[in-house]
């Protein structure tokens, strides 16, 4: 393995990792997991990428809600941390679509994780009073906020990653949300940020 992609876990959650990467390129051949443009680049674009997310905000023990999870980014990759960092705290994952819904649950499956996999719209789903929300390329800020609003227990925190775009973002949200805010720059984007936000209340 490169020295480029060497990652802040165990080797057993590294070894599970690799199942899972397996697994999302077998996949991703029959239904649109992740583009094919990055599987070259699958360790750092998606793989580490994830896991700085998860690093990103610490006291997460109690649910931690990953939304539009797709294929897994992050809410698979941060499922298999919490394996082994955190056993027996559970993961929930939202996704509508119903083949990568199956996908999700494959993996979880697969690699013993103690994950719920929702295939339901996020707006219409039981809230889930999540200790950490998160999202990775699902929409823009302000949507996301209404998300962590209806998810997240009191005093629970959302956690998004951003493009270089971010402060528009922050600003346009603004106009009709109150949050507090923390901005972590991205390891692999230099230009992105992870926004870590908390106490979110409609203006």
């Amino acid at each position: 393995m490169s020295e480029t992609y060497k990652l802040d876990v165990s080797r057993e959650t590294f070894d599970d990792l690799e199942r899972y990467v397996t697994l999302l390129k077998k996949w991703t051949k029959r239904i649109n997991l992740i583009s094919a443009a990055t599987i070259p680049v699958i360790w750092d674009r998606h793989v580490r990428d994830s896991v700085q997310v998860y690093r990103s905000i610490s006291g997460s023990e109690g649910i931690w809600l990953d939304v539009g999870s797709g294929g897994g980014l992050p809410g698979i990759v941060l499922a298999t941390i919490r394996k082994h960092e955190a056993p027996g705290v559970k993961t929930v994952l939202i996704e509508s679509d119903l083949r990568k819904a199956t996908f999700l649950r494959a993996v979880s499956r697969e690699l013993d994780l103690k994950a719920e996999v929702i295939s339901e719209r996020i707006e219409v789903a039981d809230p889930v009073g999540a200790s950490v929300i998160s999202a990775r390329a699902l929409g823009p800020l302000e949507a996301l906020l209404g998300f962590a609003e209806r998810h997240l227990a009191p005093g629970g925190h959302a956690v998004f990653p951003k493009g270089e775009t971010w402060q528009k973002e922050v600003d346009n949200a603004r106009k009709t949300w109150r949050f507090d805010l923390d901005v972590v720059q991205s390891e692999t984007d230099k230009k992105a940020a992870i926004l870590i936000i908390g106490g979110i209340a409609r203006v």
